[in-house]
């Protein structure tokens, strides 16, 4: 990004952005999502490019395996140690805060990854059943 040349509004943007603090960028992040109709996930904070390949990435993987390549899991009980879970949910995606995670624990059933790889859902939900939690994948 060194390379690119950010308009003056994006740099003042940028500058405005990187002096608040992480509560603040924590109500941020939750009125954009709210503003715009959109979740925080790995892939929505991607550039639009790699969100396009990852999108024709599981359209082959649907057409290889001939069926539904994405599956959704919720997590159906938080358990004994929640603080375990709480871990586990923001190793599972890191753009989750602490108080959302603890959210998550506390307003089950939750869901978790929504439309998510195969592969990823299973690792994710194998996290979880160590940390404790009772999860469901659809």
């Amino acid at each position: 990004m060194a390379d690119e040349k950010l308009s003056k509004n994006v740099e003042e943007l940028v500058e405005k952005i990187s002096s608040l603090s992480v509560l603040e960028l924590a109500e941020l992040t939750k009125a954009l999502q709210e503003k715009l109709g959109v979740s925080a996930v790995p892939v929505a904070a991607a550039a639009p490019a790699a969100a396009s390949a990852a999108a024709e990435g599981q359209q082959e993987a649907a057409s290889s395996e001939g069926g539904s390549a994405t599956q959704t899991l919720v997590m159906t009980n938080a358990g004994a140690n929640k603080i375990n879970v709480i871990k586990a949910l923001r190793e599972i995606n890191q753009n989750l805060t602490l108080m959302d995670a603890k959210a998550m624990t506390e307003n089950v059933p939750a869901e978790i990854l929504k439309d998510a790889k195969a592969e990823d859902v299973k690792a994710a939900a194998e996290k979880l059943k160590a940390a404790g939690a009772t999860v469901e994948i659809k």
